[in-house]
């Protein structure tokens, strides 16, 4: 009633625009003002014009009604079963590419009541994965590795195993070796490592020589690029630096102990999904749920990294 009254510049105006006659606006006006003990409008003129007071009114009074108005739309949504928000904890070694794509699908193709699902896409490392979800702090956690945690409110399911491979720049001393390399010969040169983002959980630790040099990064990312600016070498995902060997920028060593192959998992919290005596809640959960349902969507979220198909050798 004030916005109109404002915007139109006089309480007639504002009387025609909302459908009431000028002495019910007015009496209403002059209620709002009794009940706040100011004065909103400035009547000496034929014009109505804020006071001070109604400027401030107005101002975090439109505020305050916005916040109404999502408020209400979060509870209808949460009324049709569609979650107010949803929190995914990906591995940075999940592909983005295949995860924003996903994101694209969800807003897309959700019927209208699921739109307003509010996504949070968090990047976490090894146990922080698994930490995210435990804590509550994620509802889905994708590219999970190493031994289960032991929840009753999680469930977890198989994602796929990835490849690593060792890797150096061409102008590392490492690259011009005889294969395959033993230990000993890696342990005289530093290593590029990446930080587990767990703070409660214990954190892990792979691959790395006793007494080696350490550079730590805080994503595989950086990882990467420690190692193309030949920083120091290491193991990495194999479809994430494919394109890499391909062009000769990184350069694929054999190593005496073998390339590990990592089993990946992604979980969610079953207790997201419906419970008891409410309406059957997590609706985008189970969205993510069909989707990561199929095997196509599996190995593209581990697979499909600067745009490469999944199936290039």
């Amino acid at each position: 009633m004030i916005d109109t009254i404002a915007r139109t510049g006089s309480f007639a105006a504002a009387a025609r625009e909302m459908g009431k006659v000028p002495s019910a606006l007015t009496y209403n006006v002059r209620q709002l003002e009794e009940a706040l003990d100011v004065l909103l409008f400035d009547r000496s003129s034929r014009q109505a014009k804020l006071t001070a007071a109604g400027e401030e009114l107005l101002e975090h009074g439109r505020r305050v009604l916005g916040e109404v108005d999502s408020l209400a739309n979060r509870v209808r949504r949460v009324a049709t079963g569609w979650e107010a928000s949803l929190t995914i904890a990906a591995d940075g070694i999940v592909s983005r590419l295949t995860l924003f794509e996903l994101i694209e699908s969800f807003y897309s193709h959700c019927p209208k009541e699921g739109s307003g699902t509010q996504l949070r896409l968090r990047t976490e490392v090894l146990t922080g994965v698994w930490e995210a979800l435990v804590t509550g702090q994620a509802d889905l956690a994708i590219g999970l590795t190493g031994d289960s945690v032991h929840d009753k409110h999680i469930e977890t399911r198989p994602l796929g195993e990835v490849a690593f491979v060792f890797v150096v720049a061409p102008h590392h001393p490492l690259a011009a070796l005889d294969e395959p390399l033993a230990d000993d010969e890696i342990q005289r040169h530093r290593a590029i490592a990446v930080a587990d983002s767990a703070q409660r959980l214990a954190p892990a630790t792979y691959n790395l020589l006793s007494g080696q040099d350490v550079l730590t990064v805080a994503s595989m990312q950086a990882k990467i690029e420690a190692q193309l600016r030949c920083l120091g070498c290491g193991y990495l995902p194999e479809p994430l630096v494919r394109s890499h060997i391909r062009n000769g920028l990184l350069v694929a060593k054999r190593v005496r102990r073998g390339s590990p192959r990592a089993r990946m998992g992604y979980a969610w919290r079953a207790d997201a999904i419906g419970k008891p005596r409410k309406p059957p809640h997590g609706l985008a959960l189970q969205w993510w749920l069909k989707q990561l349902d199929s095997a196509t969507t599996r190995q593209a979220l581990l697979e499909r990294h600067l745009g490469l198909p999944a199936d290039v050798d």
